[in-house]
């Protein structure tokens, strides 16, 4: 058995463990053929990976399947499943009646590694939103069409169905087929979802006692500097999209009000699909990014008030501009 050690309590607030951390590098590409199953679980590895080198977690952070299903806006099955696939890896370690620890360190993981059948499903996940968005895919359809028109092998499509609908805009029908949902396939939801964040987030910060950890500014302001350092330019929309969710939930959770960190989160799963078709503009992210920094600013120097005047003023900046997207839709569906 290795030597054993005693890790720091991380600073972002995930709680260290002892454990032997002398595994071999972790590599997607590097999982057994029997812990390689496409389903959600392996949609969500890459996104455990991304959080935990955002958070800067070291080696030992205890690993809450619950913690990390609620930053990722998932269910904790799905998320226990990814844990138990990186165990076998050895990028995470299980004790007994102890739960998960971090073995490896996430900074040294390279997104690069993924699987090619990984990079086929998001590909044919943005080309079937755009179809979606545009009009040129019916409502209703089956998994025969599906499979036909993204050339699609049953383990791919499986996996695709399995995030859209984790994502919440297509359910199975009673019998056959699929639906997809009208209320998270149009524009109008994405100004709506817009509307009733003006009016939850900047009332966040008013709560009594409103207070975010300065740990966690910090690891927010690490993430908007790496963004405008060229980030924004490399990021995939997913990740784009993620940093920017976990920025405002942040937010919020630092209220206390549960009210607030459950609607927030309901939001943010409606607009992730309409976020993504309003990414192939990447340039007004450069002064998203300063207008966070400035919220993080005030809020570091304990003036909340004046911080929730300017999350307010940056989200009817952004709701302003999403009258693009109309445009945007409007012409490719003519």
């Amino acid at each position: 058995m290795g030597s054993r050690r005693a890790v720091p309590r991380a600073s972002t607030g995930w709680r260290g463990a002892g454990l032997n951390a002398t595994q071999p590098p972790f590599k997607v590409s590097g999982l057994t053929e029997a812990a390689f199953v496409m389903n959600t679980a392996q949609l969500i590895i890459p996104k455990i990976v991304e959080l935990l080198t955002q958070e800067q977690a070291p080696i030992g952070t205890h690993l809450a399947a619950q913690k990390i299903a609620d930053r990722l806006n998932v269910s904790r099955s799905p998320v226990n499943d990814a844990l138990q696939v990186l165990c076998e890896t050895g990028f995470v370690v299980r004790l007994k009646n102890r739960g998960y620890f971090l073995a490896q360190d996430p900074s040294q993981h390279s997104s690069a590694n993924q699987e090619p059948a990984q990079s086929v499903v998001g590909k044919t996940y943005f080309a079937l939103a755009d179809d979606l968005l545009t009009g040129k895919l019916p409502m209703t359809v089956s998994e025969v069409a599906l499979k036909t028109r993204y050339k699609l092998t049953g383990a791919q499509l499986q996996t695709l169905l399995a995030r859209i609908t984790s994502e919440g805009w297509v359910n199975r029908k009673p019998g056959y087929g699929w639906e997809f949902s009208s209320m998270l396939t149009t524009p109008d939801s994405l100004l709506q979802s817009y509307r009733m964040r003006l009016a939850l987030e900047p009332a966040a910060l008013l709560e009594p006692g409103y207070r975010l950890d300065p740990a966690v500014i910090e690891r927010c302001r690490a993430v908007e500097l790496e963004l405008i350092n060229g980030g924004i330019e490399t990021a995939s929309a997913d990740q784009l999209h993620d940093r920017g969710v976990r920025f405002h939930e942040a937010l919020v959770e630092a209220s206390g009000n549960p009210f607030f960190i459950d609607t927030i989160k309901r939001v943010n799963r409606v607009r992730r699909l309409l976020s993504y078709r309003s990414m192939k503009n990447r340039t007004r992210y450069v002064q998203h990014c300063e207008q966070h920094l400035e919220i993080l600013d005030l809020l570091a120097q304990g003036r909340t008030q004046q911080a929730s005047e300017a999350l307010r003023s940056h989200l009817l900046a952004t709701l302003r501009n999403l009258g693009e997207l109309n445009d945007i839709l409007s012409s490719d569906a003519g």
